[in-house]
């Protein structure tokens, strides 16, 4: 039996945490600006989390797969998992509260946080399975420059490409020209088709991470600690030119989260791993059942908006209102203690899972 690297499972589990977070302000008017994601250009504490978690799929891939050949069983296996990921985004996504329970076959989003997990998955744990470091090593160099280039210096229509959330951006103009109305904004999506490909990148980073784990050398958190402090630079230097953007998953971006989901994994792993620390538990427990609790807490998110108190409230709305709103404090404040609350219901559920031993394996 493998052994589990604890530090691996609390890095998932507090992604999870924040992701739901994040996700569940009382009141989108009134959050903190590390809990927003950056207008366009530049980067939150928010913008780190998604690319954490793909982060931590690659070197999850590592740990799951160090044993296993390449065969049609494996492909089968990751073809599954990847549909079933895909599927439950697109659920999330055309699901209502009205008969049929979907949205019109316009209104719904095709694109989305799971639909992305899944592709990415699909195609990392391939190339992990089928390639070695040097061949994913190329694949990483060529989509980062290929992206830079694409986006900056090929002309579009005629006219000079831009970075900018405008009509000549490429990864905003392949979205509107592909998926049309699919789409979370009316002119782009934060999970496109064109961003995909580098946030591919950010799950095979994670799989160099996975080599280190379970390599022999005595210096894991070291080697993390400086793959972790040249990603960082490299990114930044890269921003000069190429600007940190989590819309667009940019090259720049890539490198720069995770550069700090190294530099966070690492102090975990000396922690948990080496130090032997009891130290968050209970994110190992969300780590356990990362996506079931994703998908049930963002599944309950919708429908907490969709159903109706009154005639001016959601079920989200009134309870943030009746319980977390007070002239005692700021609304912010609320806001925030209405997503802790939210967030720690679902690290209990993950909690009563674990203790029970269900694990749902999507």
């Amino acid at each position: 039996m493998k052994e589990r690297i604890v530090s691996v499972d609390i890095f998932r589990g507090l992604t999870i945490a924040l992701m739901i977070l994040v996700n569940t302000p009382g009141n989108w008017e009134h959050v903190y600006g590390p809990f927003l994601h950056a207008p366009w250009h530049g980067y939150t504490p928010t913008d780190l989390v998604f690319p954490f978690f793909l982060f931590i799929v690659g070197t999850s891939i590592v740990l799951a797969y160090r044993n296993r050949r390449p065969d049609a069983s494996a492909v089968r296996k990751i073809s599954v998992r990847s549909l079933k990921l895909i599927g439950l985004g697109l659920f999330l996504g055309a699901f209502t509260l009205t008969f049929p329970f979907f949205k019109d076959f316009e209104d719904i989003r095709f694109p989305g946080v799971l639909q992305r997990i899944g592709i990415v998955f699909f195609f990392a744990a391939l190339l992990y399975l089928y390639t070695n470091w040097r061949v994913i090593l190329a694949v990483c160099i060529i989509i980062l420059l290929g992206y830079w280039v694409w986006l900056g210096y090929i002309p579009l229509e005629g006219g000079s490409p831009t970075y900018e959330r405008a009509a000549n951006n490429w990864a905003n103009y392949i979205d509107l020209n592909v998926l049309g109305t699919h789409m979370y904004k009316e002119d782009y999506d934060p999970e496109g088709i064109l961003s995909t490909f580098p946030a591919l990148v950010t799950a095979l980073m994670g799989i160099f991470t996975g080599r280190v784990l379970i390599s022999a050398r005595p210096s894991k958190v070291i080697t993390m600690v400086i793959m972790g402090a040249v990603m960082l630079a490299a990114g930044y230097l890269w921003d000069v030119f190429f600007p940190i953007n989590k819309a667009l998953w940019t090259s720049s971006y890539v490198l720069v989260t995770a550069g700090w989901a190294n530099l966070l994994l690492a102090l975990i792993y000396y922690l948990t791993d080496v130090r032997g620390l009891k130290f968050g538990s209970i994110f190992r427990y969300a780590g356990a059942n990362a996506i079931t609790i994703y998908f049930l807490s963002s599944f309950f998110t919708k429908i907490f908006y969709l159903v109706r108190v009154g005639e001016n409230n959601s079920l989200h709305g009134w309870l943030y209102k009746t319980v977390f709103v007070y002239e005692s404090i700021s609304m912010k404040t609320s806001s925030l203690l209405y997503g802790l609350t939210v967030t720690a219901f679902y690290l209990l559920i993950a909690y009563l899972m674990y203790k029970r031993k269900i694990f749902i394996k999507v």
